[in-house]
């Protein structure tokens, strides 16, 4: 098994060890193969260090757990790398062959289990087909649109004798179909001829490696870009033409150029309902062209007016190539107006005040890290604080739970990230409730010599549930409140990492540098306002010109 994952090119696996695995462990301690495993406080860890290592890496994630509740406890992981499309393979044990389905000590049905959260499943009956399952698990995760891939590993199958390497039969289906020369010549005109034209970038634009080739096509005709949480970082977003995410959680620039669009092209993105809206009076003005790798998610929540199956990289390539020949209208007033509204829009969030403001950490943030290093949230209010404010212009520099909403990501992925990147300084945006389910990842950074930066936002609520309740349920905070949250710095230095309490908004700046610095995991444990909220922000179900927190002049597409 371990020389399997070395061919694969793995340099890296997290895990926790239990009965069912120690034949494989005991092989990893005579030969690890050039293999660092991590062992992880908690096999949900491993599964976010597999996705945080994937996306950072842009390779495909490892991580083990025993079986019984080592394995399921990987459940929430893999659920989570599904719906963000994260390539990762999940090794889990399993009791021996002939004790399956007799309900015994630390068995469960993971084939079951993970049948409907990966791309596919594998069960090892024979020592003789570990190399060709593991060849096949990563083709198959890295592959089309990327996902994790569980493999079940029964004991006495570890334990066996390798006789004769079996190889796996073929599992190719239907070669995926691209985009015609026509499709790619019409998207090209409609795109190039539209008075009023946004370029919508999702996270398959990073996964296909295809940020160069979006920007490109942004930058050379002008077409403002907006992204959704997972593109955030495929498009520099210090530039003009970027508009920032859309969406419930949106900056309102971004949404009011969506609604008043002529036509829209969507490269790499599925439509969930957080980015729609009322579907009713989504996108109703105005063409759509689709491209997803991913032939069922065209048309499965936006009905598109055109569609371009394929990699993202080779249809923008080709569009590209197109659109050079294309004799364009060059009318430079739309892209003007989004970039105009977008200055209009950039609200200050140097804010000078105490209690501290989220908003002034975020800015301290940006001021503090580099292009190349690397920002993972966990889930909740903090995490649309960093994708409203943060400035990331470099792909796989922002690492975020989308389609989930796992709380407890952030930490754990940074950790990950931090392996697959160790050149690159990586902070954890992170909130007291989310930081609070992997806290005990601390001991894996001070055992392994990890360096990460957690910087906790710390305000004592499930801080986005919170705002959901005063907003929409008239303040009756119920089951929202954390009470006295841990003083985190303290408990950092429980786990004999170091950690800072910041207390007031001139301390942040000070202690992101101190912690920089350190050669260890610095924890921030910065107090923040209790009542914060994050806005612009549109009600589940509602349409996404109907947004909280106002800041476009009415009339504003009729006529400044």
């Amino acid at each position: 098994m371990w020389k399997a994952l070395q061919e694969q090119g793995v340099k890296h696996s997290f895990g926790l060890t239990g009965g069912s695995v120690i034949p494989l462990f005991d092989e990893y301690f005579k030969d690890n193969c050039g293999i660092r495993h991590i062992p992880v406080r908690h096999e949900q860890g491993a599964a976010h260090a597999a996705e945080g290592y994937a996306r950072a890496s842009g390779k495909a994630g490892v991580c083990i757990a025993t079986s019984g509740p080592g394995a399921t406890n990987l459940v929430t992981g893999i659920m989570t790398a599904f719906m963000d499309s994260s390539p990762i393979v999940a090794l889990g044990g399993q009791v021996p062959t002939s004790l399956i389905g007799n309900d015994a000590f630390q068995e469960s049905d993971m084939i079951g289990i993970t049948f409907p959260i990966t791309k596919h499943n594998y069960q090892v009956r024979s020592p003789n087909r570990v190399r060709a399952i593991v060849q096949k698990a990563f083709n198959l995760a890295s592959s089309g649109r990327p996902g994790p891939v569980y493999i079940d590993l029964p004991k006495d199958a570890l334990a066996g004798k390798v006789e004769k390497e079996e190889s796996l039969e073929s599992m190719n289906g239907k070669k995926n179909q691209t985009a015609g020369f026509e499709e790619l010549k019409k998207a090209a005109e409609l795109l190039l001829n539209a008075e009023r034209p946004v370029l919508l970038i999702g996270g398959g634009v990073i996964l296909a490696n295809a940020s160069k080739e979006a920007e490109e096509l942004a930058l050379k005709y002008n077409i403002p870009v907006t992204t959704t949480l997972m593109g955030k970082s495929a498009f520099p977003e210090t530039h003009p033409l970027s508009l920032g995410m859309l969406g419930m959680h949106g900056r309102k620039a971004a949404n009011y150029a969506m609604v008043n669009s002529d036509v829209v092209f969507a490269v790499g993105c599925r439509f969930n309902d957080r980015i729609t809206g009322k579907l009713q009076t989504f996108l109703q003005n105005a063409t759509l062209i689709h491209t997803d790798v991913d032939a069922a998610e065209i048309n499965k929540n936006v009905k598109s007016q055109l569609s371009l199956r394929g990699d993202a990289k080779q249809v923008l390539k080709e569009v590209l190539k197109i659109a050079e020949k294309i004799t364009a209208r060059k009318s430079n007033e739309w892209s003007e107006k989004m970039k105009k509204l977008a200055r209009e829009c950039e609200c200050n969030i140097n804010l000078s005040s105490n209690p501290i403001d989220p908003r002034k950490v975020i800015f301290e943030i940006n001021k503090a890290i580099k292009e190349e290093d690397i920002v993972t949230t966990g889930v909740g209010q903090h995490q649309m604080f960093a994708a409203h404010f943060l400035k990331r212009t470099k792909p796989r520099t922002f690492i975020s739970s989308g389609g989930a909403g796992t709380m407890g990501f952030g930490f754990p992925a940074a950790i990950g990230a931090k392996l697959a990147k160790p050149e690159s300084e990586v902070l954890n945006i992170d909130g007291d409730g989310s930081f609070g389910m992997v806290v005990q990842e601390l001991g894996t950074c001070k055992a392994e010599s990890i360096k990460v930066t957690p910087v906790i936002f710390n305000n004592s609520y499930l801080g986005m549930v919170r705002q959901w309740i005063e907003l929409f349920y008239e303040k009756r905070y119920s089951a929202v409140c954390l009470g006295a949250s841990p003083d985190f710095a303290k408990l950092a230095e429980a786990y004999c990492v170091k950690g800072i309490t910041v207390e007031r908004h001139s301390e942040i700046q000070p202690a992101l540098q101190q912690a920089l610095k350190n050669d260890e995991t610095t924890v921030l444990n910065v107090l923040i306002a209790q009542e914060s909220n994050i806005v612009p922000m549109f009600a589940a179900g509602t349409s996404i010109n109907e947004m909280f927190g106002d800041c476009v002049p009415k009339g504003y597409f009729n006529g400044d």
